[in-house]
């Protein structure tokens, strides 16, 4: 049997018009007629309705299920509300992995997807961005920097300032499950808090539920990320290196698809005692014992991310993280 071209056609919308797995993903979320009123947007309900000569009730109703499903987005700038497609690789897996009727092989092609493709699609993406859309921010812990901390760099000031919060799972260990790291640990901040709440894709956090959901990703060894830019931070990621989007490229490949944070990890020497737990914590390969395993560790400041997981653990507190990169490393700020 052909492909259906429309699956193809939405592969090509998100720039993926060559993988034939991402167009069979499509297929397995979206029926016939699904594909066609996804091909009919952006447009609002009547004008779908208009485009495709369908009643708007009927539009409707199939719009409410590909909300639910991660495929149509709503802009209420217009009422009534304009419906557009996920407009990206990164759209599409978070928002439809997280699909509640999502059957097993849709995460085991998702799976095979990432294993077999995505290495070299984030090779050209990581050459092609001036900027990656992602960064690491340091665990809720105290910082040692020349000048504040900022708020968009602690995870504790945009928990604070959150309007709403809920917490999803991890979509990346959802479908790759290579490790037993936990799962419900994505937090979703105000729009996207909202997004989820409204999809049932997500559960409302207090804040006080928000920051111990952090302390326990910290405590499991799982990297706080967020979005690149100083404000309008719309989730928190708590990411391992091995399920992943980022962090196993970054890892294995050096392939920078998410920024360091502005701090770097140091050690203070008369207080290491040469555990050895900090290389342990450290997945980028950035603190090495170079007087042997008796001296001080030592951390390599072009290889740190600055996420602070070495220090979490240090038993006499001898590692601190202290500002490496001035404020305007962060995308939109002074």
């Amino acid at each position: 049997m052909e492909p259906d071209p429309r699956y193809q056609k939405m592969a090509t919308h998100i720039g993926l018009g060559q993988s034939q797995r991402i167009a069979d993903l499509f297929a397995m979320v979206a029926d016939s007629d699904e594909a066609d009123l996804l091909l009919a947007l952006p447009a609002d309900v009547p004008g779908a309705a208009a485009k495709l000569d369908r009643e708007p009730d009927q539009v409707q109703a199939m719009i409410d299920r590909l909300f639910i499903k991660g495929l149509v987005f709503p802009s209420r700038k217009t009422d009534p509300p304009t419906w557009r497609m996920c407009r990206n690789l990164v759209q599409f897996h978070d928002a439809t992995l997280l699909w509640p009727e999502a059957p097993q092989e849709y995460y085991d092609l998702w799976r095979e997807f990432m294993d077999e493709e995505w290495y070299e699609i984030a090779k050209e993406w990581g050459a092609e961005v001036t900027k990656p859309f992602t960064r690491v921010i340091p665990v809720g812990v105290s910082i040692e920097a020349r000048t504040s901390i900022l708020d968009f760099e602690s995870v504790a000031e945009m928990i604070s300032k959150a309007r709403s919060l809920a917490v999803t799972k991890c979509t990346c260990r959802l479908s790759m499950r290579k490790c037993d790291r936990p799962l419900e640990v994505c937090l979703q901040v105000d729009n996207a808090a909202d997004y989820n709440l409204a999809r049932g894709t997500g559960r409302s956090l207090s804040k006080q539920e928000a920051m111990d959901i952090l302390k326990e990703a910290e405590e499991a060894g799982l990297v706080h990320v967020t979005m690149n830019r100083h404000q309008g931070n719309h989730f928190i990621c708590n990411c391992c290196p091995c399920c992943c989007q980022t962090m196993p490229v970054l890892i294995e490949g050096g392939i920078r698809v998410v920024d360091p944070s502005r701090f770097v990890a140091t050690v203070e020497a008369e207080e290491c005692i040469s555990c050895g737990v900090c290389a342990e914590r450290c997945y980028f390969s950035a603190i090495s014992f170079p007087e042997g395993e008796d001296g001080p560790s030592l951390v390599d400041p072009e290889r740190c991310m600055g996420c602070g997981l070495c220090l979490v653990t240090c038993p006499t507190g001898a590692i601190t993280l202290s500002e490496a990169r001035e404020k305007s490393f962060v995308p939109g700020a002074a």
